[in-house]
């Protein structure tokens, strides 16, 4: 993932800062406990299009 893209990307929801989890391929938003998935090296910040993060993955911040 670009650096510079990393340094720009906000959650769509709450305008917070992200967590990009590389082994997941994912961008956590740890304020609305949601994962944005990156496809084909696209992230993919649409609400609908998210999963919600599991009791683990909000304790492993």
């Amino acid at each position: 993932m670009d650096r510079r893209l990393l340094g720009i990307l906000v959650c769509p929801i709450c305008k917070g800062p992200l967590d990009y989890k590389k082994e997941k391929e994912e961008f956590f938003c740890f304020a609305d406990a949601l994962a944005f998935p990156v496809r084909d090296g696209i992230p993919v910040m649409l609400e609908e299009e998210a999963r919600e993060l599991t009791r683990e993955e909000r304790i492993q911040r």
